[in-house]
């Protein structure tokens, strides 16, 4: 354990250090990240510009799901995005043996190679919008409810790292796969959402297939005294089955043999 985290930090201190080199870049993308987490509140804005609520979410309560949003898209492209499209990369030029060659576990090194530290920005974002939220509501929420919403947020990175495991899996048989990448990013943005504006298929889809409402809408619903939604085994229980799978596709592709 205590390996993995010195290892953890090597690789962030290395991100850091490369980041900083180029300092103007860095203010740009940490400018850029505040412009989009303005750009997010728009569409709230111009919903609840006309009505009271959507689907029984007031105004605030939006907000509550946005902030978990704001956060989440921030650890999607700080840390799993760019450090599995460059695995995606390395298997493209070959270059792969020269992660797994080293004396530490591969899966950590190429989960955590490329850290965008500007997108510290977006998880801090999350916070104030949070804490917006929570003050227009009137009362901040009881102990037992951040405790289980930050679970269930433990449970939606989980969720995100095993499906972009899964795509990029994919790259040793299908070397082009980075657009499948990019697409969940984009696929993702529907989490900005509550499950339950969703109707029919899209919010199976969306609860199941691509468990976007365990990653924003759950947490929102653990401060909603009252709202019921389906146990945790389709939460922190169910995305460690979902993880799993991911690992074990991995260690058939790259090692071609079982965990």
């Amino acid at each position: 354990m205590m390996r993995a985290l010195r290892v953890v930090r090597a690789q962030l201190r290395a991100s850091i250090a490369t980041a900083l080199q180029y300092r103007f870049d860095f203010a740009v993308n940490g400018t850029l990240a505040l412009l989009w987490m303005g750009v997010t509140l728009v569409p709230l804005i111009v919903v609840f510009g006309k009505r009271e609520a959507v689907a029984g979410w007031t105004f605030p309560e939006m907000l509550v799901v946005l902030g978990w949003f704001v956060a989440l898209k921030g650890v999607l492209e700080g840390t799993l995005s760019p450090s599995l499209l460059q695995v995606i990369e390395h298997v493209r030029k070959g270059t792969l043996d020269f992660v797994l060659l080293k004396p530490a576990d591969a899966q950590l090194l190429v989960s955590l190679s490329k850290i965008e530290p500007w997108r510290v920005i977006d998880v801090a974002g999350g916070g104030v919008i949070l804490g917006v939220a929570f003050q227009r509501i009137g009362h901040p929420p009881a102990l037992a409810d951040v405790l289980l919403a930050a679970l269930l947020l433990c449970s939606a990175v989980l969720v995100l790292y095993s499906i972009a495991i899964l795509v990029v899996s994919i790259a040793f048989v299908a070397v082009r796969v980075d657009n499948l990448l990019y697409l969940f990013q984009s696929v993702f943005d529907v989490a900005r959402w509550p499950s339950s504006v969703f109707r029919g298929t899209l919010a199976v889809v969306f609860t199941f297939v691509l468990p976007l409402a365990l990653m924003t809408t759950y947490p929102s619903l653990c401060r909603r005294r009252g709202r019921r939604f389906p146990p945790l085994r389709s939460g922190s229980a169910g995305d460690l089955d979902r993880l799993h799978p991911a690992v074990h596709l991995r260690q058939l592709v790259v090692h071609g043999r079982s965990p």
